[in-house]
């Protein structure tokens, strides 16, 4: 086993005149084998004092929790190794984090416990056969927000959602026939629920019913989901930027088939609807999460690949993607004031990537609205790596606002639809620069065009002495809610071989500048046959 266990004190605030404190428990461990299973325990606890203080203390820890709004508090017990079969038991809750600059902040459901069983066994006489069953007990917080008047509180006792348990079972048997340049894979399935919702006392407009406007406490569900995965692979030899290349194209097609069943009377524990890409165009439901939503479908997913790849080293110099998905009946099944789509296509979605040369890459992708013709996204980036030590990578992405057109609400939270994206434009720009053979720059910079304002800046400084000895200062500002910023600075001297002093900020800058690479010689991987001779 292994874990860390990190945390502060303060025994006084001046400003606010009590205590403040932060802790985080992370813990692996291998519990062995009994009755044929091997068993594992992890945790990741974390809670502080109050809503302000990763927005107050710029510790090492803090920088990277400043724009959080939950922290998550997880046990998890898992098995695996009979058979066909593993899962886990887990507890799942979270510390809601209010920003007083802005609008309340509701909690998220947690799951006290949830309980996961799945099987699959594979290329069983040609089938592949799965079974995911899942049992969770669903407990949203009470408020301890500020919106609420004591009125409100006394009547619904704190709940602002209803409580319930959630039992699905997701069973699939597919043939997936697999030749040279070719594949097809039928797949049917069957999907079952069962719903014990606890409703609570309605007040105003925090009144809490289902979709339909009831209240049943015991629901069940039962749908079948059939499917149609099938594709082809074409190859060409050609050239591409003066390289000796071959050319794919790969065309795919992906038909989905549930029939429309009324869940209404369903209650939303942890579904939302997942963001329409390339990832999600050949899935088998536009909502993802839980399994509240089922999307009735009889649709078709069309798609279009093309690679270039240097014929002799294998290396991908440039791909090309487009898919839209088409449906042959209206959508039936929405969420909660989701308003039902329009128009029997899908936005379009482009997808390019490029190595216009070895040291040279971009990559772009865009969804437009094929009747409105407006962009719904778009995402742009290139970086340049002429050599170790030094890139530059300059991205932009757009998100258009959901509410340009229309303005709705969730009347159940009093906020805009959780569910969906909000608008955003922002640049961002990062690099990693040689100023001599010895020191180095490193920094980004994150701008919102649309709060024109800068959410986040890194510059650092990197030094590398002539033997053993590398010394860094980073500075990191970051806005922490809408108002407000923070700002941190690192020193860092790391002696080679004997450790570092100092808060390290190596994390935050791998995570943070692309290719971003340590000015330390790195170590040749070891083998077994180092000394062999």
């Amino acid at each position: 086993y292994s874990g860390t266990l990190a945390g502060t004190y303060m025994p006084r605030d001046n400003e606010l005149g009590r205590s403040r404190w932060m802790y985080s428990w992370r813990h692996i461990q291998s519990l062995g084998s009994a009755l044929g299973l091997n068993f594992n325990l992890s945790i990741d606890w974390n809670a502080v004092s109050d809503d302000d203080y990763y927005r107050d203390f710029t510790d090492m820890t803090t920088v990277t929790q400043a724009d959080k709004t939950y922290l998550n508090r997880n046990i998890t017990l898992g098995f695996s190794g009979y058979k066909y079969w593993d899962g886990y038991l887990q507890i799942q809750k979270y510390q809601t984090l209010q920003d007083s600059t802005s609008d309340d902040i509701y909690g998220q459901y947690e799951k006290v416990p949830e309980l996961r069983v799945h099987g699959a066994r594979y290329d069983w006489h040609g089938l592949d056969l799965e079974t995911t069953n899942t049992l969770t007990r669903f407990e949203y917080p009470t408020y301890f927000g500020s919106k609420l008047t004591d009125e409100v509180i006394d009547q619904t006792n704190g709940h602002l959602r209803p409580n319930g348990t959630r039992f699905t079972s997701y069973s699939t048997i597919s043939y997936p026939i697999v030749r040279p340049g070719w594949y097809i894979t039928p797949k049917v399935g069957i999907h079952a629920s069962q719903y014990e919702t606890d409703w609570f006392t309605r007040y105003g407009q925090y009144s809490f019913y289902s979709q339909s406007g009831n209240q049943r406490r015991s629901i069940s569900r039962v749908l079948p989901i059939v499917s149609l995965d099938a594709g082809m692979t074409f190859e060409r030899d050609t050239t591409l930027f003066g390289y000796p290349s071959t050319q794919t194209l790969e065309p795919r097609l992906y038909y989905l088939y549930i029939p429309y069943q009324d869940q209404g009377d369903i209650p939303i524990f942890d579904t939302d609807v997942s963001q329409f890409g390339f990832a999600s165009a050949f899935s088998e439901n536009r909502y993802n999460g839980g399994w509240d939503r089922i999307n009735n479908a009889n649709q078709v997913t069309l798609g279009l690949t093309s690679r270039w790849f240097d014929r002799d080293t294998g290396f991908q110099r440039l791909a090309l993607q487009v898919a839209q998905r088409v449906y042959f009946n209206r959508q039936r099944v929405t969420l909660p004031f989701e308003s039902p789509r329009i128009g029997s296509k899908s936005d379009w979605i482009f997808g390019a990537q490029a190595a216009l040369t070895n040291k040279f890459t971009t990559e772009a992708a865009l969804q437009v609205d094929p009747y409105q013709g407006k962009t719904t996204q778009v995402y742009a980036s290139a970086k340049w790596t002429p050599k170790r030590l030094t890139t530059l990578s300059l991205s932009y992405r757009y998100q258009r606002d959901p509410y340009a057109d229309e303005e709705r609400t969730d009347i159940n939270q009093g906020n805009p639809l959780s569910y969906q994206l909000q608008g955003k434009e922002t640049v961002s720009f990062a690099g990693q620069w040689p100023f001599t053979s010895k020191l180095y720059g490193v920094g980004r910079v994150d701008y919102s065009l649309k709060e024109s304002r800068v959410t986040q800046h890194i510059l650092g400084i990197e030094y590398k002495g002539d033997c053993c000895w590398t010394g860094r200062v980073v500075l990191k500002r970051y806005a922490v809610s809408k108002e407000d910023s923070n700002s941190a600075i690192f020193f860092q001297l790391e002696l080679a071989g004997l450790g570092s002093v100092g808060k390290d900020p190596m994390d935050l800058l791998r995570q943070n500048v692309p290719g971003y690479e340590s000015v330390n010689t790195p170590v040749p991987a070891r083998t077994s046959f180092e000394r062999y001779e």
